[in-house]
C-alpha cells in the first residue's frame, strides 16, 4: 500500500496545478471591459465631476490610463483615500472585478468646461486603457443633487 501513496500524491498535485491554470495558457487571458452607471451631475461652475463603473469580466487586469472629452479642456482621474482626494495617472481594473467611480470616492474631474451641460444632455467621454482599446461613453447629465443610491 505504501507504494501507491507517492504516485497518488503526485497525480493529485499535478491535477491541482492544472486546475490553477484555468482553461488554456495563461497568456491567453485578456481583459473584457464594459461600462455602466455613467453620469455627470449638472455642473454649477466650469468644473464638473463624472462617475462610471468599469467592469472587467476577463481573466487579466487592465489599467485606466486616461480620459478625454471634447466637452472639457482636460479630464483628470482622482481617487479618494480616507478624507482626501488625489489626482492619479492611472487606476487598475482587476481581472473579474470592477473599478467604481462614485460620489465620495473615485471620480473624474472635467476641468475648463467649454460650456456647462444641462440636465438631460449627454457628454461624450472616451476612456483609454493600457491593454484594451478605448471605450466611448455617452454620459447623461443628471440634476446637481442626483444620487444613484437614492435615485434607483
Amino acid at each position: 500500500m505504501r507504494h501507491l501513496v507517492a504516485p497518488a500524491a503526485l497525480i493529485a498535485g499535478a491535477l491541482a496545478l492544472t486546475a490553477c491554470g484555468g482553461s488554456g495558457d495563461s497568456g491567453d487571458a485578456k481583459p473584457e471591459l464594459s461600462v455602466s452607471s455613467s453620469y455627470m451631475p449638472q455642473p454649477v461652475s466650469d468644473m464638473a465631476a463624472g462617475f462610471v463603473t468599469i467592469t472587467n469580466d476577463g481573466g487579466a487586469k487592465d489599467v485606466l490610463t486616461s480620459v478625454t472629452s471634447d466637452a472639457a479642456g482636460s479630464v483628470t482621474v482622482h481617487r479618494t483615500v480616507g478624507q482626501s482626494m488625489e489626482e492619479v495617472k492611472s487606476l487598475d481594473i482587476p481581472a473579474h472585478g470592477r473599478l467604481v467611480f462614485q460620489s465620495g470616492g473615485n471620480h473624474l474631474m472635467f476641468e475648463n468646461l467649454k460650456q456647462k451641460p444641462k440636465q438631460g444632455q449627454k457628454v461624450s467621454v472616451e476612456l483609454h486603457f493600457a491593454e484594451s482599446g478605448p471605450i466611448r461613453v455617452e454620459m447623461p447629465v443628471k440634476s446637481a443633487t442626483y444620487n444613484p443610491a437614492n435615485g434607483h
